[in-house]
């Protein structure tokens, strides 16, 4: 998925709504907006018309681990796990939760040349945190 400023797991952790649900190997990629940005911008520079470029960090990740690493970051409690299987959603929300993205980005470090800012969702997570935090 993509996230950024405003868009993220910190207001569903903050709420106290989000959920850690726990599928065993469910993965999925991710990718900053900034990344995305830059991405596009070596795109446009190294224009190849018909080329298609996946966009996602070096780190696909379970969900699950990112609500917590959020919460950590936060410094609020993290969610208590729920069990895939066991856990009460809506039919959309279990269609979410049903799949698994693994998604590489080879071709926009070999063929643009992009060095991602946030190769992954703990470095992107960890910026988005910092610029929340008020100035001393």
């Amino acid at each position: 998925g993509i996230y950024g400023p405003g868009r993220g797991p910190f207001a569903k952790v903050r709420r106290g709504t989000a959920r850690r649900i726990i599928k065993p190997g469910q993965v999925f990629s991710r990718i900053h907006v900034e990344d995305i940005a830059q991405v596009l911008a070596a795109s446009i520079a190294r224009p190849d018309p018909g080329a298609v470029y996946n966009l996602c960090d070096d780190d696909p990740a379970p969900p699950e681990e990112v609500i917590a690493y959020a919460a950590e970051l936060l410094g609020l409690p993290v969610p208590e796990a729920v069990d895939f299987d066991a856990a009460e959603m809506t039919p959309m929300a279990r269609s979410f939760y049903a799949e698994s993205k693994r998604v590489r980005n080879d071709r926009i470090k070999e063929a643009l040349g992009v060095t991602l800012r946030y190769p992954d969702y703990r470095a992107g997570l960890q910026a988005l945190a910092a610029a929340e935090k008020p100035e001393v």
